[in-house]
């Protein structure tokens, strides 16, 4: 008795022993793959304190001799209005998150719980429609935005968030599908209409995929470039990613790097704080929509 005791306490130190092994490798893989893909950013927040002779250095250092804080600040000489254009980003990044909720909710609403002719159909056309790039879409958008007269104006940048995203229609469709159907029949019962339903019961429920549709919705006006080159030509009406990349526009003896990262530094740390700080709801909002099909 005393030597199977013994091989079975063998044979779980032996397994202990393996699989402490195995999550100790695992968690040395994971970090060494997070280091390559975090060193991009470590390399543009160590350039970002470097002179404009360290940036060029060779052999490079990733640490600075002296850090240059005053590259955070010798951006606002005049040249680019930044100021303004990063208050143009944080309007347009804020309405197309309130427009991108109120929109797609609605919509989803409508896909996930009222049945009406051809539901399914205008559905998989929602869903063909997020094949289509926005370059092919970008011409016709531009001719009808000339024709309503909001060309260089922000309004081809927040109006058609509120018009819904496919995306974002289909996330959240997919999450109201979760919530039990008896929720809101016992609405109806109490007299609610469905727009009642939608503001009362569906939206606080939602607030998992709302972060989430929050989330992308920031990111995707804050990082866009393309559409606001194209429709806007006044400077102080463009939006901070057109300021940055203005920076690759000028002559190369006014070009300074360590500027242009220093920059880059403060356009990309909002998205960032956005995200660390919604991101236990991203994570649930984007599992939950994807629970039922």
């Amino acid at each position: 008795m005393s030597r199977s005791r013994a091989t079975i306490h063998h044979r779980k130190a032996h397994t202990y022993l393996r699989r402490a092994v195995q999550a100790l490798l695992l968690y040395l893989l994971l970090i060494a793959v997070s280091l390559v893909l975090l060193f991009p950013f470590i390399w543009m927040l160590s350039s970002s304190l470097k002179t404009r002779t360290e940036v060029f250095a060779v052999p490079p250092s990733l640490f600075p001799k002296q850090p240059q804080w005053q590259n955070f600040t010798s951006w606002i000489d005049g040249r680019v209005p930044f100021e303004m254009m990063f208050l143009n980003s944080v309007i347009v990044s804020v309405l197309n998150i309130v427009g991108s909720i109120l929109s797609c909710s609605l919509a989803a609403y409508g896909f996930a719980r009222l049945r009406f002719p051809g539901r399914e159909a205008l559905f998989s056309v929602l869903l063909a429609s997020m094949m289509v790039p926005f370059v092919v879409r970008l011409v016709p958008l531009f001719l009808i935005f000339r024709r309503l007269g909001w060309i260089n104006t922000l309004y081809p940048l927040i109006v058609p968030a509120f018009l819904g995203t496919p995306f974002f229609i289909f996330i959240m469709r997919q999450f109201f599908r979760t919530i039990p159907t008896e929720l809101s029949d016992a609405a109806r019962i109490d007299g609610c209409s469905e727009l009642g339903i939608w503001a009362r019961l569906m939206l606080p429920l939602s607030r998992p995929v709302m972060g989430a549709v929050s989330i992308l919705a920031f990111q995707t006006a804050w990082n866009d470039y393309l559409a606001p080159a194209v429709f806007l030509n006044d400077m102080r009406k463009m939006t901070i990613m057109v300021g940055l990349g203005s920076f690759l526009t000028m002559p190369a003896e006014m070009r300074d790097w360590h500027t242009v990262m220093a920059m880059t530094v403060l356009v990309s740390l909002p998205a960032v704080v956005v995200f660390f700080i919604f991101q236990r709801a991203f994570v649930q909002g984007m599992t939950l929509s994807g629970m039922k099909g």
